[in-house]
């Protein structure tokens, strides 16, 4: 799409190129690099494969919350969802916990962290903010996504997860 832009209009494009936030650009190729590496070698499916091996089904699902929450604040919520999902099913099928409660938990806990600036969404909020310290803006939505990421989960958990166990 540049590339069409820059060869229709490069007046237009040299605006549109100058308006692009190059750090927030590379921070998120970076971290999806990063989360993208951890993927491929195993390291999201060894992680919620320990988790599923403690035996608690509670305290399985909190935790996949977690799972979903911390590594969705760096990456594609839609990406850690296809992760995550599967490892919950092992544990599901016992029936200690609902699998409604427990997916809808842990797809929100997947989603709702979006507004972290390492994420994608965060990233593109982070690059549309004008006339904003960006350093500044950063900052808040950093510490707002860690909120977020800290307690969305266990929340979810307990008003989704707990009742239908």
């Amino acid at each position: 799409m540049a590339v069409t832009l820059t060869l229709v209009s490069p007046g237009a494009a040299k605006d549109a190129i100058d308006g692009i936030s190059w750090s927030v650009v590379l921070l998120v190729g970076g971290v999806l690099t990063y989360v993208g590496v951890l993927e491929e070698i195993g390291t999201i499916t060894y992680v919620g494969n320990t988790v599923a091996d403690l035996g608690a089904p509670l305290l399985i699902a909190l935790l996949l919350c977690y799972l979903g929450g911390v590594v969705s604040a760096f990456a594609s919520s839609t990406a850690i969802l296809g992760a995550t999902i599967p490892l919950a099913i092992p544990f599901l099928r016992e029936g200690s916990v609902g699998a409604v409660g427990m997916i809808a938990a842990l797809s929100v806990s997947s989603t709702v962290v979006d507004v972290s600036p390492l994420s994608t969404n965060g990233a593109i909020v982070l690059a549309n903010g004008i006339d904003v310290d960006r350093q500044l803006f950063f900052r808040r939505l950093l510490a707002y996504g860690a909120v977020v990421v800290a307690v969305a989960p266990v929340l979810l958990w307990l008003a989704l997860v707990v009742p239908s166990s």
